[in-house]
């Protein structure tokens, strides 16, 4: 999908962009391979070869950072194919205070089938994190543009977020689901173990409390929801963006996925 993304360029956007696709020139190499296209001025076209162009250099060489700089952050959806092997699914805990006031307490990763859960007081530091995050390109998260990396910024403030990030909370709203993570889940026939079934970010913030008073058991809970945040996200995101690419993709990858 990346490959056919034409609204970076300056003055194109969703529509103009779907009249390339029905005319054929469904990635940039068609789109260079093309000296005319209806509707785009020469002097201009030459503009957009040069930028195009670019864009082959900045996918060739891996810097995903420049794409995640020139589409806005509702389409970084359109990177996921692409760096799915570089793609962290990613949910925190905290002490329930809002960011700059409360703390981190748990940070959940899983990438390429591999879960790591990070606790403070144990494992969970900037410098851990940093090294984490350096590994990847895209970030997914529920609702995390809004909650987990401000909170996580506030915290860590040497931390660098500025990976493209797929948030599936909005993904989701705009495809028409509605609420919060738990929901959409049933919608879309994920589950939960039967164990933390019921269990919200409040239960979280309960738990630790329960933990840091003595209770071993609370802790393996909140690991064991945690957990499931982030296992989760990873069927959600495959969902959702088939159908981004379904509503939003040009026929051509509408019949491949």
């Amino acid at each position: 999908m990346l490959e056919s993304t034409f609204i970076f360029l300056n003055g194109i956007g969703e529509s103009t962009e779907r009249r390339l696709w029905d005319q054929g020139i469904v990635d940039w190499y068609s789109f260079l391979d093309c000296s005319l296209l209806p509707g785009i001025a020469p002097a201009r076209k030459h503009l957009y070869d040069r930028e195009v162009a670019a864009a082959i250099d900045h996918y060739q060489s891996g810097n995903w950072r420049f794409f995640a700089r020139c589409l806005k952050s509702r389409e970084h959806w359109r990177l996921f194919q692409t760096l799915r092997s570089r793609t962290v699914f990613l949910d925190i805990e905290t002490t329930g205070e809002p960011a700059g006031m409360g703390e981190v307490t748990v940070v959940g990763l899983y990438a390429n089938g591999t879960l790591t859960i990070l606790v403070q007081g144990e494992t969970l530091t900037e410098e851990r994190l940093c090294e984490e995050f350096s590994r990847y390109s895209l970030l997914v998260t529920f609702f995390g543009s809004g909650f987990d990396l401000p909170y996580l910024h506030a915290t860590f403030p040497r931390l660098n977020l500025e990976q493209a990030h797929f948030d599936l909370c909005f993904a989701a709203r705009r495809l028409g689901l509605r609420g919060g993570l738990k929901h959409i889940e049933l919608e879309v026939g994920l589950s939960r173990p039967s164990e933390i079934q019921g269990f919200s970010g409040w239960d979280a913030v309960h738990l630790w409390q329960a933990w840091k008073s003595g209770n071993a058991e609370a802790k393996r809970l909140l690991c064991v929801y945690n957990e499931a945040d982030v296992r989760n996200l990873e069927p959600l995101a495959e969902y959702l963006f088939g159908q981004l690419i379904s509503r939003y993709g040009p026929v051509q990858i509408q019949a491949i996925n």
